[in-house]
This record gives structure tokens, sequence and C-alpha cells, in this order.
């Protein structure tokens, strides 16, 4: 039987159904306000093997997932009542309702097309207003919530196994990603809210003997789990970041109602990471389905991907490692079609299939070890095994993989005109004609179809999607994949290094006044076209072909900032590297002035915008200042290659650009190196887009988490300032704002 680690116990328990031949499982489902990300989709293809596990083994699974379509706010805005779903409606001019029925129907969508089973009730949580009432007043009435000016508090004193399943007991202790509320009301910081006063001008709102107003996040899964599985029940499942406090918040309040525990084991996936960090739109590695899909790849071969790790470790997403899972799931697939293009006729080993399935049954009981059974899977597909043995295999493994190998010979179906022409190059090929041979393969080829030679004859099928997307292009999926050049001699006098994602009229801007003005000097410019989908990356490869100077690398997706720097870095040959930003026009000869500078053993970097601070804290431009500066900002960045042997790569955790130059420039202060702002260097400023077109809270956000990420490293190496070494009298209060 199935054994899981419980994340309540901290021990791996079997489930034993409390009613016996049936488990009842609960899975937290989307907030439906946006498309849930692929990451959000990884917690529940866990759910799906566990459920498909289960009835394997002859279980009825009762599996409940609710929608969350009001309620879901963040923990740090609770008070102002933002909720998700309202603030995606006002943002594109719908009703909340018609934003939570869009989003529900493309979850929906997403699940069918990873084979993830329906539940048997998908509960909406504006159907379950009365059940979230009915616990709240129920808390209230035997004193383990409270009510102040219409707003229904948990009192988490007054629940003493608060904490057990997170570990977080004490205000200090709580995790240190989830802030808590600001709430005068609150008599204890860690109370959390059951139902909330609606605010003046709130639209989604009901009544209740509280006053009019909508429940919290936690209450909701509470009363539709209790509602659809009981006061008890078997499994409750979600990601690791519903642990604290959606499900301790859960945990208090179902059990505070029903007096007793309500769920026997509670089942966590860890988290999906993409390009090495935690997947989040505000990242920018949010990746959707359709996002793989549009690249022509089976939405099975993510499924086929999650597999591949446990489901308590960390998996990290790249589109290289998508598109090797799916070169995995079309092997396993030509496997299956194989063995079902074998004559009729051989007998079935039913002691080999008793035998296999009871190894795969032993990998996935162990702890959902999906990676297991499907190396079990391949052992089986490259066995000695009849075909018609192999196939009586898989059809069990696949009722948990679930990757629709049994469909293979029926979406491998060809037209009667195509078997024909097949049959005519195998009479080319009896008359021995092989020149006729040829060219019908290469026609199938245009056509869209796959020839096969095997023992038993040819075998043809359409091309999958996938196979069809151009593959002229190399790309690469992050700068791990890319070689570094770090360590070779010089073999050009300067590189020019530009990062060009969209905005094709500023990408041609700066290439072509880099070049022009690079003159008769050995100069390269090495071009990282990141991710660009309006004809960047076109302009770039035609330029490429008539421009021996100019070296395009496609990535096959918006890297990071701090990634896609790295692989320009990782790839440059100059003696003299110039990092260049889109938005500016090189306006004359800066090479000249950069090398004057960089001649210079003390001095490691050279701008024209420097940037002066006092106290790590306030950062300001120089006013128009030239000489020492603490960092330089990346419009234009220059350095000697060789000192990257010793200054090392950017710092890849800086998805967005904003502070990316100034953590850049204290890895060279901290080897000793000087920056020197000449505010003369001939460089002119144009709009910055991606500043520009990011909403403002958007791009503070993200600024902000950066700055962070500088301060937890540098903030306290003041030892580093100009201001430490130097006692000029400025003050500089202002930020830094490029």
């Amino acid at each position: 039987m199935l054994k899981i680690y419980n994340t309540l116990n901290k021990t791996l328990d079997e489930i034993k159904p409390i009613v016996p031949g049936v488990v009842k499982m609960y899975t937290c489902g989307p907030t439906v306000y946006r498309d849930a990300h692929i990451g959000n989709l990884r917690s529940y293809l866990m759910a799906d093997w566990v459920r498909r596990i289960l009835e394997l083994q002859g279980l009825e699974v009762q599996h409940i997932k609710n929608i969350t379509d009001v309620g879901h706010m963040r923990q740090e805005v609770l008070e102002q009542g933002e909720d998700k779903v309202i603030a995606a409606a006002i943002a594109e001019g719908k009703t909340p309702a018609q934003i939570a029925q869009f989003y529900t129907e493309r979850f929906l969508a997403d699940e069918a097309n990873l084979n993830i089973h329906r539940p048997m009730e998908l509960p909406k949580a504006t159907d379950h207003i009365p059940e979230m009432l009915e616990i709240t007043e129920d808390l209230v009435e035997k004193g383990v919530a409270y009510v102040v000016e219409g707003n229904v508090y948990f009192s988490v004193s007054d629940f003493p196994d608060y904490g057990k399943l997170s570990g977080n007991i004490h205000e200090e202790e709580l995790l240190e990603a989830v802030r808590v509320e600001a709430d005068p009301n609150k008599r204890d910081p860690r109370d959390f809210t059951l139902w909330k006063a609606a605010e003046e001008g709130r639209t989604v709102k009901w009544p209740s003997v509280f006053g009019e107003g909508f429940p919290g996040w936690h209450i909701e899964c509470s009363a539709m789990s209790i509602k659809y599985l009981g006061r008890e029940f078997d499994i409750h499942t979600g990601g690791v970041d519903n642990i604290f406090p959606h499900h301790e918040g859960e945990i208090g309040q179902s059990e505070a109602f029903t007096g007793k525990p309500v769920v026997n084991t509670w089942l966590h996936g860890q988290h999906l990471l993409a390009d090495g960090v935690k997947m989040a739109k505000s990242a920018g590695n949010s990746f959707i389905l359709s996002d793989i899909e549009a690249k022509g790849i089976d939405p099975l071969a993510f499924r086929y991907l999650c597999m591949t790790a446990r489901y308590r470790t960390r998996l990290n997403f790249t589109f290289t490692s998508l598109k090797a899972a799916q070169r995995g799931l079309h092997r396993l697939k030509n496997r299956v079609w194989e063995w079902s293009s074998l004559p009729a006729g051989e007998s079935v080993d039913d002691e080999a299939v008793a035998e296999w399935n009871a190894k795969f049954l032993d990998r996935v009981n162990d702890n959902l070890d999906i990676p297991g059974a499907l190396t079990v899977t391949w052992a089986m597909a490259k066995s000695r095994l009849s075909g018609q043995t192999k196939l009586a295999i898989i059809r069990e493994s696949d009722k948990v993989l679930a990757l629709d190998l049994e469909s293979v010979s029926e979406q491998n179906q060809v037209p009667v005109s195509v078997q024909a022409t097949v049959q005519e190059r195998a009479v080319a090929r009896e008359r021995k004609d092989y020149t006729e041979a040829d060219r019908i393969r290469r026609q199938l080829d245009a056509d869209g179809y796959v020839l096969q030679d095997t023992i038993s004859g040819a075998r043809v099928r359409p091309k999958a999607a996938w196979e069809k997307v151009d593959e002229a292009r190399n790309t690469v999926s992050s700068a791990a994949e890319v070689p570094s050049l770090v360590n070779q001699p010089d073999t050009h006098e300067v590189t020019i290094g530009i990062v060009a994602n969209n905005y094709k009229d500023d990408v041609k801007r700066i290439v072509e006044s880099a070049l022009k003005w690079a003159g008769d000097r050995d100069a390269e410019a090495v071009v990282l076209d990141n991710g660009s989908t309006d004809g960047t990356s076109e302009w770039l490869d035609e330029l490429a072909a008539t421009e021996p100077r100019v070296r395009v690398i496609h990535a096959d997706h918006t890297l990071g900032e701090g990634a896609a720097k790295n692989i320009v870095l990782k790839q440059s040959l100059g003696r003299t590297v110039v990092l260049v930003d889109t938005s500016v026009e090189i306006a004359g000869d800066i090479y000249g002035p950069i090398d004057h500078y960089l001649d210079r053993d003390d001095v490691g970097v050279v701008g024209p915008f420097g940037l002066r601070t006092d106290d790590l804290h306030h950062f300001h431009d120089g006013e128009g200042e030239s000489g020492n500066m603490d960092a330089m900002q990346a419009y234009c960045f220059a350095f000697r290659r060789e000192t990257l042997r010793n200054v090392g790569l950017m710092r890849e955790s800086f998805r967005f650009y904003r502070n990316l130059d100034i953590d850049f420039s204290f890895h060279f202060k901290e080897q000793g190196h000087q920056i020197v702002a000449d505010q003369s260097i001939p460089v002119v400023l144009h709009e910055h887009r991606v500043w520009s077109e990011l909403a403002e809270g958007e791009r503070d956000e993200l600024s902000l988490k950066n700055y962070r990420r500088f301060l937890e490293k540098w903030g306290d190496r003041t030892d580093l300032l100009v201001s430490s070494h130097e006692s000029n009298g400025h003050s500089h209060p202002h930020g830094h704002d490029h």
C-alpha cells in the first residue's frame, strides 16, 4: 500500500483509509485571477499521481479540489482588503465572476492537457459562504475567535496546537517570507482573519451576523473540505508554500470547530524552480503551459519532466531540460509504437507481467517514487520480453504515468496515400533503385512524415509538433549551458556586449552605432538575443550573416538579467569588454578614452555614468561629476576581460536589471579595483523601455528585491566606499533612479 511523507508527523505513513476501500482526499486548488504557472501545476500532478496509484490498487478515491474565486489576499495587505480576483477584474475591466470563470476554464484545460484527472467536485468559494459563516460563528461562540468592528479574527493563543504543522509557534519564529499583518484590531499579531468587514464601495460582499463582509482565505478550505469529505478525512495536498500560513490556519480553525483532528495525512510538494530560482511572476520566470505549447512541445513532456525528480525535492525547470524530457517521452512512445506494429500472434508472458507490475508498484508506493517507477519502465522497455508482453505491462504502468502510451498507434495513423507512397519506396528498394527510394524518403520528410526502417519492414508516422519546429537556430536555456572563454587568450581588441530583448529599433541603434565608432579597431559584438519575439532575432541573424564582427547567441526564453549578461561575459574574447544597454547610442569614440583609463593598473571599471554613496543606502549619479566612484551604471560599463578571472561573473539571482550593476561594481571594488567615471565619454541616453513600460508598483517591487540582495552581501562594507578613503564633504541624499 502507498506510503507517503506526512508533513504533520514528519514520518513516512501508510495510507490506511478511514472508510475501508475509500480514500478521501482534498487538494488546495487555484486562485482563479490569472493562469496557473507550471510550478502550481507540479503540485496538482503530485495529487494526480497519488490518486492514480490508489485507484490502481483498487481503492475508490473521493477527490475534491476547490476553486478560490474570492478571499485570497496577500497576508501583508489583508487589512486593506486587496482580493486578487477583484484586483484582476478591475485591471481587465471585467466583473469578478467573469474573471473567475475565464481562468477556471483555462485551469481545467491545462489540467486536461496534462492528463490530470478531474476531481469529483470542484466547489467554488463563492458558493459556500454559508458554510464558512457557520464555522466562523461557532468559533466565536467557543471563544476561539473574536469580533472587532465587523472583522472576525482567529485567536491563535486560544488554540494550543497552533504551529504543529509548520513549527511556527511564536511571533518571532514566523517564516521570514511571511509578514505578519499590521492590524491594530488584533489581540495578537499572529491572529488571522476569518471574516473581513467590507470596505466602502466594495461590491463583492455578503450579509452576516457580523455585518456585510467577505471571507478570509484559510476559512474557505476548512468549510469546503468538511462539507464534501466530512469531519475526518485521509489526505490533504498542496505545495510547500501552503504549509504556512494557509494550512496551519486551516488546521487551527477546522480542529477548533470539530474538536478533533480532521486530516490524517498532510502531503506537500516542493517548489519548481526556473533558471535556478523560485518561479514567480515578479521574477519574470513564471511560465504557463501555453508557453510550452507555443514552442511546439507536447504538454505531456512537462508531465514527463516532473517524473524525473521526487516530489519533495526542488526541480529546476529550463527549456533545455524540457526538450530533453520531450525526447525521452518520444523515445518511449516510439518503443510502444514499435511493439504495436509487430505481427500479431505473440504470446503474453503472464508471469513477467506480474513481476514487472510488482516492481512498478514497489516504486510508486515508496513515497511516490515516480522517478524510480520511470526507471523500471525503461528497464522493461529494453528487456528481451516479447512486444505483446511489454504492451500488457505498459498498459498498467500508464494508468499512473498517464502519458497516453496506449494511444500511440492511433496518434501515428497516416492517410492511405502516404502508406501507398511507403509501398512505392519498398518496391524501389527491391529493385535496388536507391536514388528513387531516397527521393521518396525526402519527399515524405518534407510532407511532415517520419520513415523508419525496421526488421519487420518500414513504418511511417506524422511528425510531432516539436519535430516541425525550425531547429536551424541553436538556442540556449541558461548561462550554465554556455561554455566559458574567460580563461582563453584575447583574440580581439574589444568586445561590445549587448543583451537584446525586443525593441528592434533600439537594438539596431546600439549595434550599428557601436560598430560605426569602433572604426578600424579589431572589435567584436557579442549579442544575446534574450527571447525576442518582435523580429529582433531575425534582424540580428541577417546582420550576423553579412557582418563578421557580430556574433549572436539566442536564448529560447527571456533569461534573468544576471544570467543573460553572464552569457555575454562568458563568450567575450576582447581584451576590453564594454557592456552597453540597448537604451543608449554611441555618439563618438568611446574606445580610446576607455583604454586610456584601463591602462592604469589601479582602474578596474570605467564608464560615463558613475554612482556615489556615503552609506550604501543612498546612491546618486554624481551630478555631473567625473572621477572615482562607488559603482558604475550598466548603460556603459567597461573593464579588462582578464579581471573576470578574479572578480567572477554576475550573480544570477538578480533577474531584474536594477541594482545588478551596483552589485557587480562591488565585486570589482572588493578585489581592489577603482571605478572611474568620465562624463565626457560620448554616449547618449534614450528611453529605457524595460523601466518605462513596467507598472510603477511592479518595477519598485523588483528593484527593492534586488536592493535587498545587494545589502545582504555588501551592507556592512563601508570600507569599500570612496568616502572612506577621501574626505570630500559631499552629502548624497538621492536615491539610485536609473
